[in-house]
């Protein structure tokens, strides 16, 4: 009993010292102590520190008092109307219907994204769009499958505000949409282009229908919003709305320069 009581403290220090040696032998441009590396300016206070990082989230929103109540808008339609829509068709649809009708209506998204990826002559991309549609609208019976993924064509999202930006058009003012949210000047004019175009090719006799069938149109707008993961409030923050227009501007600049 006594040995076993001794084996565990030696077992201990040894385990100790092999986790100091460790410590000690770093890579030649390591540091062993990486703390002792920082230098620290004394001069600079918190209030500096809030007002750089409030500089790097800048974006040119000179319509700032409009873009808040149209986000203060959205935030209570989504909590009182489309949340409330979006959570009834979850619960009365099955899952194997949502994923067709998903699986439908962005197979009709498919068309913009060939004819802005053409625009930008990104040639292998058009190719692939090109591929997802002749399959998922064959194989995948017009769109309620996605064998296209299955098979290593993945959905490449291509949109007009994106053809302007990857020929230097500049963002412009940011917007935030009634209903479709974070934007900005420019891609605001890409969404009205996308949907004119959608709804002249007339994919599938789709366009001409819904205008008949409004129903249509309501699913689509309801799916949109299944499909969206932004739920407003989700950050539990003050300065939501500057953290969604960083966001957003940041993630067109990567989607343009992709």
């Amino acid at each position: 009993m006594a040995k076993h009581a001794l084996v565990q403290p030696a077992l201990l220090l040894g385990l100790s010292l092999l986790g100091a040696a460790a410590q000690a032998a770093t890579d030649a441009d390591g540091f062993t102590n990486p703390l002792d590396q920082l230098q620290f300016n004394p001069s600079l206070d918190q209030r500096e520190f809030e007002r750089s990082t409030l500089s790097a989230l800048n974006v040119y929103d000179p319509w700032e008092s409009w873009n808040r109540g149209v986000y203060h808008f959205n935030y209570r339609f989504d909590e009182w109307v489309f949340l409330p829509v979006v959570d009834g068709y979850r619960y009365v649809t099955p899952r194997v219907v949502r994923s067709g009708v998903s699986n439908f209506f962005s197979n009709l998204g498919d068309v913009p994204n060939l004819l802005n990826s053409l625009l930008q002559l990104k040639g292998k991309r058009s190719l692939q769009t090109t591929g997802r549609l002749l399959l998922n609208t064959t194989v995948g019976v017009a769109g309620l499958w996605d064998p296209a993924s299955r098979v290593g064509l993945p959905k490449q999202s291509e949109d007009f505000g994106q053809t302007l930006g990857f020929y230097g058009v500049p963002d412009g003012p940011y917007v935030m949409l009634p209903l479709l949210g974070p934007s900005n000047l420019r891609d605001t004019g890409g969404k009205v282009f996308d949907f004119a175009a959608e709804s002249q090719i007339n994919y599938l006799n789709v366009s001409e229908i819904s205008s008949d069938h409004p129903e249509i149109t309501a699913l689509q707008v309801v799916d949109m919003r299944h499909t969206t993961n932004l739920r407003y409030g989700q950050l539990n923050t003050p300065f939501e709305y500057e953290k969604i227009r960083y966001v957003y501007r940041e993630a067109r600049k990567l989607q343009i320069a992709e």
